[in-house]
């Protein structure tokens, strides 16, 4: 299930939740009953936005280390598989 972020302009909050792409999420108490949050002070009926999100992204170069390609020390072959000796 994809993950949205929304932000509610009365308190300025932004809280994560988890649902399917054709739910919609309109109020301050949709969002905090989707979220298993206490709505606080806020209004029940405060809009929320749903914030433009595209997702994480790592950069490759992130996940570089000293350790050889595969957990076998051999070249991987096209395709990113590597060659496993049984």
């Amino acid at each position: 299930m994809p993950t949205y972020d929304y932000r509610c302009p009365s308190n300025g909050q932004v809280v994560e939740v988890f649902h399917g792409m054709n739910e919609e999420v309109l109020t301050w108490g949709a969002l905090c009953q989707l979220a298993g949050i206490a709505p606080g002070e806020t209004d029940l009926n405060a809009d929320v936005i749903k914030l433009a999100t595209g997702g994480n992204v790592v950069s490759s170069q992130s996940y570089r280390t000293n350790e050889p390609p595969c957990a076998t020390g051999k070249p991987c072959c096209g395709g990113g598989s590597c060659e496993f000796s049984g």
